[in-house]
């Protein structure tokens, strides 16, 4: 029997699947992909919508090697990622390769093992053309929006921008949530807590519920006292008991979105790290004499499937290790998102008996912690649920009803193994510690120990983390799992959106292409509609549309959108007047954008070409802010800045002089006879801290943020504030000899 030569996309997968064939299989690598659209024009024909595709100068002498390779084979074995991406690699392959259909074979598998590869090359089938036309219209259609609207924004802005089918969508939803975030306006309201004794220990606190029948509504301060007045003298009886239990499941094994919102949580990755190191796992990693070796299942999949074989291992693992009481009778199963593909599996270990612990020293730090967390999670999804016992008593006292709420966690379940994280912006769960109630009976009468007022205000909506935002995208639909990394890391490439300690901000720019392009394409900016065509995608890969009439569809309406933004948008880079005078020559100003980001320029240009930078480089920095302070070194007005780790104080001369200084927060050092103002400083490790603007000669320091607020109880000059478990804002006096502390907690609108 002749040879057969088997093509995937990486060399990696090359060394770990050819241990798997015999000497009869020659395993090449591709090098992704082949073939392309043209970088230099459009490459599409604007009537027939028919692509022109070039081969990759870049790939010419891997095709070169390949085609030597087929003309020695007898079979062609495509093996490339199994999903659209992959499909049209392997077509593009087998066109390029010029190996007639009757010697091409297509083999699928979502783990690199022995026994996936075996059951790959048993079953064989055919290219299949439906992917490959889902593919084709994806890429058409990103090319036609990318190519005819990126133009028109160097028109109308600045060269260097883009935008995109899927991107521009995305960069709308942070735009929009920050503009949410401007608008909101903060409601006070008052919760009222009363610390209680009963007849049995211990101590517990119960939250106030309802007053005269209706649920408690305390708007401010003065309500919430009067309140307090009335139950100073009530007493506090248990009016009734409610004993119960409560479960708590564990999460679906990973699909792409999840594992980068784990990921995004528990080890701080960006979606395109989670990625490539999810690749690396996929496509084998040396360990020792074993070789090469899959860790992991493909990680573009949207499906939470899993093989019989996997939840089988997994079962055996947890009887060994924990016990049979941690199963449920049967494998659990889990429901998938409407139009996910079936047809793949979650993503989970390739052998639960590869514990992470064995291969640390086999693995990097960061493919270690992933690898764990598919671990961990997909252990975890096969175990019965955690099981709590609960209580909740109510409790009247004159016209208001209180509730005292425990939980005690009896029965770990998938607990023991792994717990999902939350977003930080998620309210705490109620479940996270075990809250005590004592024994209670109806009828008990209970001690008033204290009664605890805490301030609250309504917050806004979080900003995005790429974690949230990819959850969202998922959720509504745009995009898909191949495709969510690409889309966070294009918008902060562009400059459209900055990443500030995970999370999300639009920038000026960001925010400038949004308002330009919404009234023009409003079918591109929407989201139902992008989803929409999302779906129409997945019709296309189930037979049930023609590609192309899908993309003409499209096309029609959004070139007659193109040709109204190209008469009637707004074209900035004549600029905008400021209502400034040129100190040159008196001519009105203009705000511009360049190719370095916002400027003022003369509208005297070119007789006048007077310019000043505004500092806008596309990521949003503020320009600098007058003070009524003049430098102590050249008597030139001193400016707030903006720099890399905050506000700071700078002579407006720079660079000539470099005098600088902390900003001060207008809060006077409290120690006796010092005089200095309270100013923020950042420590070595970039932590932030507040001292004396005297330092070295006043050593006062404190960590919290100082609030100019003298405390209601000694009168100290301010209180500090910080952030506690859960969003609770603290806020206490400065002076250790003082006790003040209120609780002022931040929840959700």
């Amino acid at each position: 029997m002749g040879k057969s030569l088997v093509v995937v996309e990486s060399p990696t997968k090359v060394k770990t699947i050819q241990k798997y064939l015999d000497s009869k299989f020659i395993v090449k690598a591709s090098m992704g992909h082949v073939r392309d659209l043209p970088k230099s024009k459009l490459g599409v024909n604007e009537k027939t919508f028919a692509p022109e595709y070039v081969t990759l100068k870049s790939k010419e002498k891997a095709i070169d090697e390949l085609r030597r390779a087929a003309a020695k084979a007898d079979e062609l074995y495509i093996a490339t990622d199994p999903d659209r991406e992959g499909e049209a690699i392997g077509w593009h392959l087998a066109q390029l390769l010029k190996v007639g259909k009757k010697r091409v074979r297509r083999i699928m598998f979502n783990e690199i093992t022995g026994r996936a590869i075996k059951a790959a090359f048993e079953h064989p089938g055919k290219i299949d053309m439906k992917k490959v036309d889902a593919q084709q219209a994806r890429r058409v259609l990103d090319r036609l929006v990318g190519y005819k609207l990126s133009p028109l924004l160097w028109e109308k802005v600045k060269r260097g921008l883009s935008a995109g089918r899927v991107q521009s969508v995305a960069l709308r939803l942070v735009v929009d949530r920050e503009r949410e975030i401007q608008a909101f306006v903060p409601v006070e309201y008052w919760s009222l807590h009363a610390r209680l004794r009963g007849p049995h220990p211990p101590e517990f606190v119960a939250t106030l519920k309802e007053v005269r029948g209706a649920k408690a509504s305390l708007p401010d301060e003065a309500a919430t006292r009067a309140l307090m007045g009335e139950l100073e003298s009530a007493r506090f009886v248990v009016r009734a008991v409610n004993r119960g239990e409560r479960k708590r499941n564990p999460a679906a094994p990973f699909i792409t979105s999840t594992l980068q919102q784990e990921a995004a949580r528990k080890l701080h990755f960006t979606a395109k790290k989670t990625m490539m190191i999810a690749q690396q796992l996929y496509e084998g990693v040396e360990i020792g004499e074993e070789g090469a070796v899959g860790l992991i299942t493909y990680m573009r999949t949207d499906s939470t499937r899993v093989a019989a074989e996997a939840q089988a291992e997994a079962r055996e693992w947890v009887t060994q290790r924990l016990g049979g009481e941690y199963l449920p009778e049967a494998p659990p199963t889990y429901r998938a998102r409407k139009g996910a593909q079936e047809a793949h599996e979650a993503v989970r270990p390739t052998e639960i008996a590869r514990e992470p612990k064995p291969l640390a020293r086999f693995l990097t730090k960061d493919q270690l912690a992933l690898y764990r967390l598919v671990w961990e999670r997909f252990l975890a999804s096969q175990m019965l649920p955690a099981v709590y016992d609960t209580v909740s008593a109510d409790i009247e006292a004159g016209p208001a009803l209180f509730r005292a709420q425990g939980s005690t966690l009896r029965f770990q379940g998938f607990m023991a193994i792994y717990v999902e994280s939350r977003d930080e912006s998620a309210a705490p769960a109620e479940e996270d510690a075990d809250v005590v109630v004592p024994p209670l009976e109806v009828g008990d009468a209970l001690a008033l120990l204290g009664l605890d007022p805490k301030q609250h205000f309504t917050q806004p909506p979080p900003r995005y983390t790429e974690a949230s935002l990819v959850k969202t995208l998922e959720e509504r639909g745009i995009g898909r799992p191949s495709t969510y990394a690409t889309i966070l890391s294009t918008i902060q490439q562009r400059e459209y959106v900055h990443r500030e300690k995970g999370t999300l901000f639009p920038t000026e720019l960001g925010i400038q292409v949004t308002d330009l392009l919404l009234p023009f394409f409003p079918e591109i900016m929407d989201v139902e509609f992008t989803a929409q065509l999302e779906e129409e995608l997945d019709r296309i890969e189930d037979g049930d549309a023609p590609w192309v009439e899908t993309v003409r569809d499209f096309y029609k309406r959004f070139a007659q959108d193109l040709k109204r933004a190209g008469g009637k948008m707004e074209n900035l880079k004549k600029g905008t007047e400021t209502g400034q005078a040129c100190p040159n020559c008196g001519q009105p100003l203009l705000e511009r954008w360049g190719r370095f980001g916002k400027f003022l320029a003369c509208s005297g240009y070119p007789e006048c070409r007077f310019t000043q930078n505004l500092g806008g480089e596309g990521r949003g920095k503020p320009e600098d802010q007058p003070t009524d302070e003049t430098c102590s070194q050249c008597a030139r007005p001193m400016v707030i800045k903006h720099g890399r780790y905050g506000q700071f104080v700078a002579c407006s001369g720079y660079p000539e002089c470099k005098n600088t200084k902390p900003v001060s927060l207008g809060i006077t050092c409290p120690e006796p006879g010092c005089g200095g103002q309270i100013v923020q400083r950042r420590s070595k490790r970039g932590r932030a801290f507040y001292s004396c603007s005297n330092y070295p000669n006043c050593k006062f320091v404190v960590w919290q943020r100082p609030l100019a607020e003298p405390c209601p109880k000694c009168g100290a000059p301010f209180l500090t504030e910080r952030m506690a478990k859960g969003r609770k804002l603290i806020r206490e006096c400065v002076r250790d000899q003082c006790d003040y502390k209120l609780e002022a907690e931040s929840t959700v609108a």
